[in-house]
């Protein structure tokens, strides 16, 4: 099976829960957020950013925008800190 056809055979909400599921995992075993200097990353990465703009524009409906909002806090935790502050 050619990686990516399991996504034609899935049902959009089962693929958003998959994908959210990759995400999060992603975080919590390497605790940071997916980086776009990592070309292996940039599927995440780009859901992330596609996902924040649709909360942002009041897309984002129940019950997706709780479990993302989750998401968004442990992205929070693993943020990047200014080492000059």
């Amino acid at each position: 099976m050619v990686y990516g056809s399991w996504l034609m055979i899935m049902t959009q909400d089962e693929r958003w829960n998959k994908r959210y599921q990759d995400v999060m995992d992603f975080m919590e075993e390497n605790h940071r957020n997916p980086s776009r200097h990592r070309l292996e990353e940039h599927d995440m990465l780009n859901w992330v950013k596609s996902n924040r703009k649709k909360m942002n524009a009041g897309e984002l409906l129940e019950p997706r925008l709780s479990r993302f909002k989750k998401l968004l806090e442990l992205a929070e935790e693993y943020k990047r800190k200014n080492q000059y502050q």
